[in-house]
């Protein structure tokens, strides 16, 4: 009898963060004790949430005073259907302190997040790819434009609610007049 009940998969278990106390978050709420930023851990590893109006200000100070000087890394990530459904990325590393920390902003469809493609010159790149996959568009960035894709695609390939093999499909048939091969 049992073996005819459907098959139930328990939902994961959300992430239990917890929150991150200690010297760095002290000294960035001393700098900006106006601005909205919460300090989050889990697992040994450390991230800050903040608007992306304050991303320039929070990274500029993680990179001259507190020794983050390298960008490792700038990606987003598309949760749909949240109503800020873009979480931008960036992770920081500090050689002094054989330390990365990340450092994470929500937008909604439509608000640009600051460029800071003059603090950390491997931003502008990184931007142009955030850009090119999902569409979020960065405020003040010298030249964004496509960097992966042909500028004639249609869409960007990593929003969940659209389809890349779609997206994919009509390119190659208008350019090339073939079918792709995508199923």
């Amino acid at each position: 009898m049992a073996e005819n009940l459907p098959h139930h998969t328990p939902a994961p278990t959300p992430m239990a963060a917890t929150d991150w106390e200690g010297e760095l978050p002290q000294s960035v709420r001393a700098e900006f004790p106006y601005v909205n930023v919460q300090f989050r851990s889990y697992l040994g590893q450390n991230w800050i949430e903040c608007e992306a109006a304050s991303i320039p200000q929070t990274l500029l100070f993680l990179r001259d005073r507190a020794g983050f000087d390298m960008l490792v890394d700038l990606t987003a990530v598309d949760r749909t259907p949240e109503p800020q459904r873009f979480e931008v990325v960036y992770i920081l590393y500090s050689f002094s302190r054989n330390e990365r920390v990340r450092v994470k902003t929500r937008v909604a469809p439509g608000i640009e997040v600051p460029s800071i493609a003059e603090a950390f010159a491997g931003a502008n790149w990184l931007e142009r790819e955030v850009y090119d996959m999902f569409g979020i568009r960065f405020s003040g960035h010298p030249n964004l434009k496509r960097i992966l894709l042909p500028e004639d695609w249609q869409g960007f390939p990593l929003l969940k609610d659209k389809s890349i093999t779609d997206m994919d499909n009509s390119w190659v048939q208008q350019h090339l007049g073939i079918e792709s091969g995508q199923s």
